[in-house]
């Protein structure tokens, strides 16, 4: 397949789209990229809704969405549009259709945008099998359908947008496709097919999932295959179910960070289980860097490198201690600027004097010039080359050139950096000299990623298989600036199976060591590398949730945290639900006002528990089950 997914493989732009109208705000190749979020209001509450669209304006958004589950909710959007004209806000209103194509259309006359989900638009859920009359028949049904509802829209000048869900495929695309990305991509394209025949261009596409890798590949596959059709309708990016906190943050930056690196994307929107205006300022901060790195005008060549960036192939490495070939990726921490060696910091669980790995403990500790007196025997420690005395479990860490002239040496581990400027002839002459090194890349490029990308290329290109650390140093006084940085400039390489470990820094000493360390395995774990905590997934409400899913997620997590590995779905309701926790062990899912059903992967297995009992009944489902097992240090 022609890898061509993006005209920024070799220097970073944006893809050459369609503009779209959608209110009074164009969205497309001539316009910045746009930020949205949604309510989690219910729509029938017009002065609510209302009040939460203005949050979200004042927060910085361009659009707002709101669900539209009944008619009912489709016809109160004309009350929510007219009363925030009159309270001066002229923000574009997007309705969010699942269900009901009597909604869409109703709908569509009074807002500026519907978003309509192909999986279960027309298509309902069965288990029959379809055979290839079948299978058409659905698709002049669905033609026939989609085509009245665009009538709908011209009229009114209304966009739409073609949003496939990974959680939510139809029964018909599942069963030719499977619950894949390419599943999601010809979902999508069935509908839009239908808009060209029918002239109609004010299309936006998306391609979400909770899965960041699944959702990256589903993007690249679809611009791939609008390439193939000549057409380049715009792009909604999101990954779905992001959860909160830093973890919510790490997704959602990797996952459209990295498209955004590919040229791929012209609006956004951060889906947090946290308030809907609490998502701008991330969102702005994604965007903010994106436009940073727009200014690099270094052009990178890899197009000789023949490589497959629509599926995850780990680049093959060898094991040089405990990095590369099939040991998980590791962390190193930076202590070089500190006095103060305390491992708990770096995650360790300090008992008396001793210091007990733990999951999420980094497996390497950078110190610098100084070595700690009397270091635990189970941390590892790298120090600077010059310093390197062959201390028990310490090794040295080189620059490229001083590697070669170096006689100090491990014969065990060597850590040496490099960037892509050094990967050229000569290197390729003296690599036989790097038999136990461990390269650490690092680049001073504004787009690293692109830069770290071409270098990783040119070694899998030589069939070179040291392996490989990424490195790069921040300076930020705030946490949710690094988190976004660290994570857009990194992630893409793990979920490309580039790299062999991370070692992101903060120079500035109001993110701690501790942050530090959360973050780069978070970034591990939703690139989905390696599993160091339990892995939530959790949605970002809307008006259709049927509890408190902040204040459930919260007491979920208090009680499962230390349930390392346990993935554990968190859903509103029903719409998304089974779909987005299909990799989940376990789901909590809102099934009606104040009640909850409880699965067992994509099982249900208690049905309608009063909301009050729920925590209390998943807690016993998952011991019932045999999986309740705190990790013992």
């Amino acid at each position: 397949m022609n890898n061509k997914f993006s005209n920024s493989l070799y220097k970073l732009s944006r893809l050459k789209t369609k503009n779209v109208k959608i209110g009074n705000t164009f969205l497309g190749k001539d316009y910045p990229v746009r930020i949205q979020s949604m309510t989690n209001t219910k729509t029938s509450d017009t002065l609510k809704t209302v009040n939460q669209c203005i949050k979200i304006a004042d927060a910085g958004a361009d659009y707002v969405r709101i669900t539209a589950p009944t008619i009912a909710d489709a016809e109160n959007l004309k009350n929510i549009k007219s009363l925030l004209i009159k309270k001066g806000y002229n923000i574009p209103v997007i309705a969010d259709i699942h269900f009901s194509p009597k909604a869409a259309d109703i709908a569509a006359k009074y807002v500026d945008k519907v978003r309509i989900n192909p999986g279960n638009y027309i298509d309902k859920k069965n288990n029959k099998n379809y055979t290839n009359t079948e299978y058409n028949d659905e698709l002049k049904k669905l033609e026939k359908k989609f085509t009245d509802f665009l009538k709908i829209c011209k009229k009114n000048n209304t966009a739409i947008r073609i949003g496939s869900n990974h959680g939510s495929l139809s029964n018909r695309i599942m069963l030719r496709y499977g619950d894949t990305p390419q599943g999601m991509v010809e979902s999508a394209m069935e509908f839009l097919q239908i808009c060209k025949k029918q002239n109609f261009n004010n299309v936006v596409i998306s391609m979400k999932s909770s899965n960041v890798r699944v959702m990256i590949q589903a993007y690249r596959l679809l611009v791939n295959k609008m390439f193939a059709k000549n057409i380049m309708f715009p792009l909604h990016l999101g990954v779905t179910e992001a959860g909160d906190g830093i973890d919510g943050r790490v997704k959602s930056a990797i996952g459209i960070g990295t498209l955004l690196n590919d040229g791929i994307g012209d609006t956004i929107r951060v889906s947090l289980t946290e308030p809907p205006e609490d998502e701008i300022p991330v969102a702005k901060s994604i965007i903010n860097y994106f436009e940073q790195k727009l200014t690099d005008n270094k052009s990178v060549d890899h197009s000789n490198i023949d490589f497959n960036f629509f599926e995850y192939n780990k680049i093959p490495t060898k094991s040089i201690l405990n990095i590369g070939d099939k040991n998980k990726p590791v962390v190193i921490l930076d202590f070089s600027d500190t006095k103060n060696f305390d491992f708990s910091l770096a995650g360790y669980l300090k008992k008396n004097k001793n210091y007990i790995k733990t999951p999420t403990s980094a497996d390497f500790i950078f110190t610098g010039d100084i070595l700690p007196q009397q270091p635990p025997d189970n941390i590892y420690f790298i120090c600077n080359s010059k310093k390197f005395n062959y201390q028990k479990n310490t090794f040295p860490y080189f620059y490229y050139n001083d590697f070669l002239t170096a006689k100090n040496k491990s014969q065990i581990l060597n850590f040496v950096e490099i960037s892509n400027t050094n990967i050229n002839t000569g290197f390729y002459k003296n690599i036989n000299k790097f038999n136990n090194c461990v390269f650490v890349l690092s680049s001073k490029n504004k787009n690293s990623y692109i830069d770290n990308r071409a270098a990783v290329l040119k070694l899998y290109s030589k069939k070179i298989k040291n392996p490989v650390i990424v490195k790069q140093d921040y300076n930020e006084s705030n946490l949710q600036e690094f988190i976004v940085k660290s994570s857009f400039d990194n992630g893409g390489l793990f979920i490309d199976g580039f790299c062999d470990g991370i070692f992101i820094n903060n120079k500035n000493q109001s993110i701690s060591k501790t942050e530090i360390n959360n973050v780069s395995f978070s970034i591990l774990q939703a690139t989905r590398v390696r599993t160091s905590k339990t892995d939530y997934i959790s949605c970002p409400s809307c008006g259709r949730t049927l509890f408190d899913l902040q204040d459930t997620t919260k007491k979920i997590k208090k009680a499962t945290s230390n349930l390392v590995g346990l993935k554990i779905g968190i859903m509103g309701c029903i719409v998304n639900g089974i779909g987005e926790m299909a990799d989940a062990d376990y789901g909590y899912v809102g099934a009606g006002t104040g009640k909850i059903s409880l699965y067992k992967n994509k099982k249900l297995i208690k049905h309608n528990i009063p909301e009050k009992d729920a925590v209390n009944e998943l807690i016993k489902l998952i011991k019932e089950n045999g999986d309740y097992k705190p990790l013992i240090l």
